[in-house]
Parts: structure tokens; C-alpha cells; sequence
């Protein structure tokens, strides 16, 4: 018998509940990106299925925006002459600040836990260099100015229209760089093969997974790339 085919609200429906999940602290930035972009790219009910298999009931209640508290203290990351690096579990409730002055700040958010949809980060350089590095799939909203300096993205973001995480960053760059780059162009996170991910492979095959953590193929485009 043919399994149900996937139609575009029930896509929607499991984005939430993975958006809800976040919120709870049950998912990291990489892995809410990672099931978001399967999500889109699901065929049928039983691939559905699989991205909110291992998560509670609760977690199916309704997403609602946070409501931006306008007093929440900004978490800093400083170096001046020296490294900062955050890296590994880490949880990002606030807004981000993180200052380079002749030294580098490196801030990797795949494995952090996240309490909403949008990370902002407001990133300084001078004479310095931030690197921030995201999972491929999250959508790279970056502003600011460079002078004598750079501030640029090297991401695999998602298609336009879909409800992924955000990564908002306001750069000012002074004879030093600001950059996103994402999984392709960073050292891979290890991590175990999840059973849902074992499921999955078993359903679509190698090509559903391959280049979710620095691989060359994109299942937000559906486009392979070439790594460096």
C-alpha cells in the first residue's frame, strides 16, 4: 500500500511543533534547522513523522513569539588582544554582543540552545576579526558597515518563504572582518546518528542526509556545491 503523501500544512504544522521544541529547550540550533529543512523537503506523512518522534506531547502546543523584552542585558563576548570562543552546548537567551579589538572572537552557534526563531548579534571589529559560524539552512540577515575592512556570508541559506531560524547580525567592521559562514565552510560538530536520522536514511536513502553537516548537498535547495 502507498503511503500518504505530505501536503504543505501539515509541513507547516510540524515547523511549529519543531519551533515550540526549540523553545523548550529540546533542540539545538543545528538540529532545529536540520528538521525544519526536512520538514520542507518531506514526501509523505511517515517522513513527517520521524522530525517530532523522539519529542514530548507537550511540545505540540501552539508557537508563539517571545515578546521582545526591551531591558534584557546583552551577553558579551570581548577580546582585545587576545581570543574569545564560545562554542559546543551553550544556551542563547539574550541578544549577543561580541567585540574584537586586535584579537578574534569566535562564536559557533550550531550546538547552542535556542528560545525562539531569530538570534541577533550585534558584532564590532577592529583591527580584529569576528567569525560566527551557523548550520547551513538558517536564513543570514546581515547589515552594518566595513570600513577598510569586510563583512560578508558564506552560508547555504534556504529557499525564500520558508519559516526557518533567523540569524540577524549588525557588523561594524574598522580594518577587520565580520563573517557567517556555515557547516560547509567550518570544522564538523560530531555527533551521533540519531534515531530519526536512522529512520530516515532508511525511508529516502543516503542523499536525504548527506551534506546536512558539511557535506556538498543542500536539502534546503536541493542544489549541490563544491567545498573548497
Amino acid at each position: 500500500m502507498d503511503e500518504v503523501r505530505a501536503s504543505d500544512a501539515e509541513r507547516e504544522a510540524v515547523v511549529e511543533l519543531l519551533k515550540q521544541a526549540s523553545v523548550d529547550g529540546r533542540l539545538t540550533l543545528v538540529e532545529l534547522t536540520e528538521r525544519t529543512g526536512a520538514a520542507y523537503t518531506a514526501s509523505t506523512q511517515a517522513e513527517l513523522a520521524l522530525l517530532t518522534q523522539d519529542l514530548p506531547a507537550v511540545s505540540a502546543a501552539p508557537y508563539a513569539p517571545q515578546p521582545v523584552d526591551t531591558e534584557r542585558k546583552r551577553r558579551w563576548f570581548v577580546a582585545v588582544m587576545g581570543d574569545s570562543k564560545r562554542r559546543g552546548k551553550w544556551r542563547v537567551e539574550s541578544e549577543i554582543g561580541a567585540v574584537a579589538v586586535m584579537g578574534d572572537v569566535l562564536l559557533d552557534l550550531r550546538e547552542a540552545e535556542v528560545r525562539g526563531n531569530r538570534i541577533d548579534i550585534v558584532a564590532t571589529a577592529v583591527m580584529g576579526d569576528v567569525k560566527i559560524i551557523v548550520p547551513d539552512g538558517v536564513d543570514v540577515d546581515l547589515e552594518g558597515i566595513a570600513i577598510m575592512g569586510d563583512k560578508k556570508v558564506d552560508v547555504m541559506e534556504a529557499e525564500p518563504g520558508r519559516d526557518v531560524p533567523v540569524v540577524h547580525v549588525k557588523a561594524y567592521a574598522v580594518m577587520g572582518d565580520v563573517k557567517i559562514i556555515g557547516d560547509s565552510k567550518a570544522e564538523p560538530i560530531r555527533r551521533g546518528l540519531s534515531a530519526w536520522r536512522e529512520h530516515w536514511r532508511a525511508l529516502v536513502g543516503d542523499d536525504g542526509l548527506h551534506g546536512l553537516h558539511g557535506g556538498q548537498y543542500n536539502p534546503w535547495t536541493g542544489r549541490r556545491r563544491e567545498i573548497d
